[in-house]
């Protein structure tokens, strides 16, 4: 048996007896004060996005403590934080022959923090042994010129992850001075001593303690050691600032009572136009140092308030706010830009009226003012429509989700009708200040809406009533031309007794519903009332008719096969003749009950113009000579008769394959239900044809294809030997009654077109040929070809003997 070589060893590693015992001591700068405060105590603090506190109570991160301040005016320092600091991270390497140097300037510091530490420290032996070691450091100040060490630091132990410890320097030189750490230790060479050091950050400290008078302030202490080398950041979930109120506004019901005498209180809400409000009057952050609330019209805010407060289904089951404004406002923009953010919100613009800051609301309400054509300048009004690719169908709205951890999420909002005829439009956009998956869903479902259904603007000029509404106002346009009907003008006689009105033109009523007489009087006040009777076409009978009316004013017709034209007046501007013009956007009130309550409306049309042309239906093509011309005639009909109604018809040939494009080869306009096409050349054609009324209007097309080709060749011949003679009879499979034949004769057969056209007799043209003079016993050989005026087809042959009787034979030897 051999003797062993020696012991066998097993590497032994060392416990890490290193530990960071650094307390984050930040104070947070959170919001202009007052404000309420954290929402739900330690758990509306997230530190690296964890709350503090579950929801259950429970700590998820041990040896917290947080104080606030609401930001008053003056308010008294955060107990526990008596210093303030300015840290300033460095993060950078010390090593023995580079000294890391920085420069203090301010006159304002007491003191210096150090925090400084090792990325890992260990030595590894040759037998694997894993053992603690040990590096030195300095801090020196630079006191008239000379480098002073102020701080001789040893860190020895052992860890295996990144160690920090911190040193206070109290004695400063005088400002400005500088301070380096100096690595004594020689930098390690190899792998199996690690030992790298690190200057983390140093910290400017003053021993002041400050109140931060009108800011919300956040003080918090954490033990750093729980998240090692991560970076901490802190998040806190608040209500925000207090605002000015309405004294009759109960924000947490949010509910008005009684009537509001113009006073305010101050109270938290999110309510979009209070924060408007504030944003407009404040002096310091806002525009209160060149507006003050008198020049902003709170009495608007107040009706759009109550209209954000309504509630309204939140798409889960239950209810929520129409609108709120959870926004946090951390960089300087311009005053406008974020004013019209906040417009937003609310579905409304910011107007300056002349006087003061108002605002338009898109939301139902009473019209202001009813224009015909008897009260516009030459009675025309001007219509202008967005373009298509403004008009979006799918929109993907980006908001704050408080379920994805506060981080943003997408709602997306279709509309699958819109998509199946126009194709898919996308838009993008931010939901600003959205915090709810229900809001951002009607933010977009109300983009997309305003932009499908109020697609038309009208421009026209009037003389002094034009000056009866403001820009915002919902005004009727009772335009007799777009509606294809006497919808609108003035009243020339009127019978208050017999409550009889005598019009400007003659109007039809239906045969059934109920027909509505909008009247606007002198005194400028809207009034509408049901027609009872018609004795003549111009006169009506009213159910009610008020002493106002007087003679010349304004009317306009409500059909019920018609809907009400309103629009938004947005612009009025005086012309250089005494009128003035005015532009409005359409206005579609039954929005607001698609967007906030998802509720579907078939709408009426607002033109009896608008009725879609018929179908083009029973469409033929047929193919026929007409004199020397060779003609396809197509012909077709509608399911009903439209007054005014032509027909595009459409002629393309080609497959659409590739190498056979589709190529246009004819187009026309006609009011007949026929039409013939002359000189075709041969080949496969498409017709198509649709019905087309005056305003452009298509209706369904259909589509017939058919050919134009030379004839076939004869299928069968018939021969009918004679006296001396055969008769030539061809037949096709299909009779078609344009064709005709050529007829040749031969002695002989022959075995080719060319050698029948150079060698055989020409016979003639028709639907069949006698040939006599044939001698007997002998073969006869005809050739026939189909002919029209398309062009002919190949030969087809036949052949055969005439029949002879005995004085036949006689007499043709006898000869």
């Amino acid at each position: 048996m051999s003797k062993g070589g020696g012991k066998g060893h097993t590497p032994r590693e060392a416990k890490d007896d290193l530990k960071s015992t650094q307390q984050l001591s930040v104070i947070d700068a959170l919001s202009e004060g007052p404000i309420v405060g954290p929402v739900n105590g330690l758990q509306s603090v997230l530190i690296n996005n964890t709350p503090v506190v579950d929801a259950d109570g429970n700590s998820n991160i041990h040896g917290v403590t947080v104080v606030y301040q609401v930001g008053e005016t003056p308010q008294a320092p955060l107990e526990g934080f008596e210093a303030s600091g300015a840290e300033t991270v460095l993060g950078v390497e010390v090593k023995h022959d580079n000294p890391v140097t920085r420069t203090v300037v301010s006159e304002n510091v007491d003191r210096l923090r150090f925090t400084f530490g090792v990325q890992m420290l260990q030595e590894t032996t040759d037998k694997g042994d894993r053992n603690p070691s040990s590096v030195n450091l300095l801090i020196q100040f630079q006191r008239s010129g000379i480098w002073n060490t102020e701080f001789d630091i040893t860190i020895n132990g052992k860890i295996t992850t990144q160690y920090l410890a911190s040193v206070v320097a109290d004695n400063l030189p005088p400002r400005p001075f500088s301070v380096r750490m100096v690595r004594v230790t020689p930098d390690s060479t190899t792998d199996r001593l690690q030992n790298k050091t690190l200057w983390s950050s140093y910290t400017e400290i003053i021993d002041i303690r400050q109140g931060y008078p009108g800011t919300a302030v956040a003080g918090l202490l954490v033990d750093a050691e729980q998240f090692g080398s991560q970076q901490v950041t802190r998040n806190y979930h608040l209500r925000g600032r207090i605002f000015q109120v309405p004294s009759n506004y109960d924000p947490d019901t949010r509910t008005y009572t009684g009537l509001w005498d113009g006073a305010f209180k101050p109270a938290y809400t999110n309510n979009p136009a209070w924060c408007t409000m504030d944003k407009l009057t404040h002096p310091r952050y806002g525009l209160g140092r060149r507006i003050g609330g008198a020049d902003v019209d709170k009495w608007a805010l107040y009706a759009i308030a109550q209209y954000c407060d309504q509630p309204v289904p939140d798409g889960f089951g239950g209810t929520e706010p129409r609108m709120t404004l959870n926004a946090y406002i951390t960089t300087q923009r311009k005053a406008y830009d974020v004013l019209a953010d906040f417009c937003s919100v609310m579905r409304c613009m910011p107007v300056w009226n002349g006087c003061k800051m108002t605002f338009i609301q898109d939301r139902p309400s009473d019209k202001a003012w009813t224009y015909t054509n008897g009260n516009v300048v030459g009675g025309r009004f001007k219509y202008s429509f967005s373009a298509l690719k403004d008009r979006h169908n799918a929109v993907e709205v980006r908001y704050t989700d408080p379920l994805n951890g506060w981080q943003t999420s997408t709602e997306l909002v279709e509309d699958h009708a819109s998509q199946a005829r126009y194709g898919r439009n996308l838009l993008k956009m931010d939901a600003f200040g959205c915090t709810s998956r229900g809001q951002a869903h009607r933010t977009g479902l109300w983009v997309m809406m305003t932009e499908l259904l109020e697609t038309q603007t009208v421009d026209f000029s009037v003389g002094a009533e034009g000056l009866r509404h403001t820009p915002g106002d919902i005004i009727e346009v009772c335009d007799n031309d777009y509606a294809g009907a006497s919808v609108g003008g003035r009243i020339t006689d009127l019978d208050i007794s017999t409550r009889t009105l005598t019009l400007d033109r003659e109007i039809t009523l239906p045969e059934s519903g109920a027909t509505t007489l909008n009247i606007v009087g002198p005194d400028g006040k809207p009034f509408s009332t049901e027609i009872q009777s018609q004795p003549a076409p111009d006169r009506v009978v009213t159910k009610v008719l008020p002493e106002t009316v007087q003679p010349y004013s304004i009317w306009g017709l409500k059909l019920p096969s018609l809907k009400r034209r309103l629009f938004r007046c947005v612009r009025i501007k005086e012309n250089d003749d005494g009128t003035y013009a005015i532009t409005a956007l359409q206005h579609v009130p039954e929005k607001e009950s698609i967007v906030d309550n998802g509720a579907h409306f078939d709408p009426l049309p607002g033109t009896t113009n608008s009725i879609i042309p018929p179908a083009v239906q029973h469409l033929t093509v047929s193919t026929d000579n007409d004199s020397t011309l060779y003609q396809a005639k197509a012909k077709w009909g509608t399911p009903r008769v439209v007054k005014d109604v032509r027909f595009v018809v459409r002629l393309t040939t080609g497959s659409g394959n590739e190498g056979d494009p589709v190529r246009l080869v004819t187009t026309a306009t006609t009011s007949e239900t026929e039409y013939a096409f002359h000189e075709l050349p041969l080949g496969d054609y498409t017709l198509t044809v649709r019905a087309i009324n005056g305003y452009g209007q298509q209706g369904e097309p259909a589509s017939v294809a058919f050919s134009i080709q030379a004839p076939e060749a004869p299928s069968t011949i018939e021969m009918t030997p004679g006296y001396f003679q055969i008769t030539v009879t061809p037949h096709q499979t299909v009779y078609d009654a344009s064709v005709q034949y050529e007829f040749w004769y031969s002695a002989t057969q022959l075995a080719t077109a060319a050698d029948i056209q150079s060698k055989a007799q020409y016979l003639g043209v028709g639907s069949f040929w006698i040939k006599d003079g044939l001698k007997p016993l002998h073969d006869a050989w005809f050739y026939v070809r189909s002919v029209n005026l398309a062009g002919k087809s190949v030969f087809a042959e036949a052949s055969g003997r005439p029949g002879m009787t005995r004085k036949g034979i006689w007499i043709f030897l006898r000869d």
